[in-house]
């Protein structure tokens, strides 16, 4: 299911409102001046650490990675030994309309180079290259997120300590005792919240993307050099299955 990330993520934050709402008080839990802290804080931390392009392009990788269910690898491999037929029945050229109409952009790159005559070197070397690539702005998504991770936690701390220095600092006024101590509990709340609820889960999450990521560009690469080498596709079927997790292994060839 392609939900369940967002499904998770809306029940987690859905559940812990729920019990806020049930022991009352509901607007005891929010705070301006902590959300300053602890968002604001450790959005200009991270902003600090990575680049502005970095922080954009780990957002649009997060909430591909809550979208992100169980690829169906199987279905990938029987589009490749389909297309490893045609192009030994038919010769390569007549790959040329499927690499113009494939929806994966790694996969029209590797056909549009398998028409085009280029030897198996030069594009395992490329297809490598730009796979090695996706997985060096992954990993430092990944980095962003556990970074924010930790950030979060350290500005609830932080913003714990401003609510009790305000505390102290007002102990002859007891109206001024309470928001100053809701500043220093709230904070160390939110921060918790985002760490524990939102910021690990997205980095598990994105850990999965990546790694699913690998495997489907690992068949399609195998699936390419067997192409270009005008391999037997019975071969081909071994390889994929040799890479494909046993539940989704294929049969194409009887």
């Amino acid at each position: 299911m392609a939900a369940t990330g967002i499904l998770g993520l809306i029940s987690a934050l859905g559940l812990l409102t729920v019990a806020i709402m049930m022991g009352g008080h509901t607007q005891a839990f929010l705070d301006v001046p902590s959300l300053l802290i602890v968002v604001g804080g450790t959005l200009a931390v991270v902003l600090i650490s990575f680049t502005p392009a970095e922080v954009a392009y780990t957002g649009g990788l997060a909430v591909r990675a809550l979208g992100h269910g169980q690829p169906m690898f199987g279905g990938l491999a029987r589009h490749l030994l389909e297309l490893a037929k045609q192009g030994r029945a038919n010769g390569l050229l007549s790959l040329q309309q499927q690499a113009k109409q494939e929806g994966h952009p790694f996969l029209r790159q590797a056909l549009s180079l398998t028409v085009d005559g280029a030897p198996h070197e030069a594009v395992e070397k490329i297809l490598t290259q730009d796979t090695a690539s996706l997985l060096e702005r992954q990993e430092r998504g990944l980095a962003l997120l556990r970074r924010a991770a930790e950030i979060s936690p350290a500005m609830g701390l932080i913003g714990t300590l401003i609510g009790l220095v305000q505390m102290l600092g007002q102990l002859s006024t007891p109206e001024a005792i309470g928001p100053a101590m809701a500043v220093a509990i709230l904070t160390t709340f939110y921060g918790a919240v985002l760490a524990y609820m939102v910021f690990t889960p997205l980095a598990t999450k994105l850990e999965q993307l990546s790694a699913d990521d690998l495997l489907q560009r690992k068949l399609m690469l195998a699936a390419t050099l067997s192409m270009i080498k005008q391999e037997n596709p019975r071969g081909l079927e071994l390889t994929l299955n040799a890479l494909l997790p046993p539940t989704q292994r294929v049969r194409v060839f009887k």
